[in-house]
């Protein structure tokens, strides 16, 4: 599983930085949580296709978080998508995705679908879940937990050897949770594996104050990317907009317990980050600052 900041500033972009948009790969498929405007050159400078997004997720409906939506559609079509394309948000997003793209004369030439979250929802994805809960901002939002669900335990080829079970094609069976029979004895998956092992667990804020729910959906997380719109010294102001200091991100994250704290949505004033990363490290470790393109690898806890 790879991150992939393809836009890191908040409101507006700078030379440095787009606005907001992050990319997680798994396997062939791209997830895009916001999709702010220019995203999709942001995905062409990128190691990533936009044409390999299947799902996106937006936060919430001011400008910087959305308004790439329509080109990157566009964008897609003129390459000859044919493949469906689902986009997911808070209350409003289906009435939001139709305006958005009948504006002129283009009309996607792929099934474009949009859904409404509820805040604790829980979309099941296969191999993987997104949950949305509740974002503390000035406008409602959402914030997402992408989590994959628990694999296998490992496979214990003596105790397979030891039960007389024969090494080939029922050792990936087992392996694949399915029961085995040798000589008129069945044999289940748990008696040659390990316990289930946890996937990976990635949490994106959006535009968000700290709460103590994002600290309950947080916990365990693999990677947190939290909105760090200002340093301490102007935590006040950036609540009162509705967004985070760095400061309080990393309260979160050691709270949390997590793994990595990113930090993202800079207000464009800061054209030099220090203060924003000196803030969080005073309070958790573990963190950097989210550059434009920043790619991050999630390797598997165990």
């Amino acid at each position: 599983m790879q991150i992939v900041f393809l836009g890191t500033s908040g409101s507006w972009p700078t030379p440095k930085r787009n606005v907001s948009a992050v990319a997680v790969k798994r396997g062939p498929e791209v997830l895009l949580f916001d999709c702010g405007e220019g995203t999709q050159r942001q995905f062409m400078l990128s190691k990533l296709s936009f044409m390999q997004v299947t799902r996106v997720f937006l936060t919430h409906f001011h400008g910087d978080h959305f308004l790439g939506l329509p080109g990157m559609v566009q964008s897609m079509s003129m390459n000859g998508r044919e493949s469906a394309l689902d986009v997911f948000g808070p209350a409003g997003v289906e009435r939001l995705v139709t305006q958005l793209l009948s504006l002129g004369y283009f009309a996607p030439g792929f099934v474009v679908r949009a859904k409404e979250l509820a805040p604790a929802a829980e979309l099941d994805c296969g191999e993987y879940v997104v949950r949305a809960f509740e974002a503390v901002h000035t406008v409602p939002g959402l914030s997402y937990v992408l989590e994959e669900k628990p694999r296998p335990g490992r496979f214990n080829r003596e105790k397979a050897e030891a039960l007389g079970i024969p090494a080939g094609p029922l050792y990936s069976r087992l392996q694949e949770g399915q029961p085995v029979t040798v000589r008129g004895a069945t044999f289940r998956p748990e008696d040659v594996l390990g316990p289930p092992r946890r996937g990976r667990k990635i949490v994106y804020t959006g535009d968000s104050m700290a709460s103590e729910t994002l600290i309950e959906m947080t916990r365990g997380a693999d990677v947190l990317i939290h909105d760090a719109t200002a340093d301490a010294a102007l935590e006040e102001k950036a609540n009162r907009y509705g967004h985070a200091s760095s400061r309080q991100a990393a309260h979160v994250a050691k709270e949390a317990g997590v793994g990595l704290l990113v930090l993202t949505h800079l207000s464009p004033r800061y054209e030099d980050p220090s203060t924003i990363l000196a803030d969080a490290k005073a309070v958790f470790e573990n963190v950097q600052v989210a550059e434009d393109f920043t790619e991050i690898e999630v390797p598997y806890p165990d």
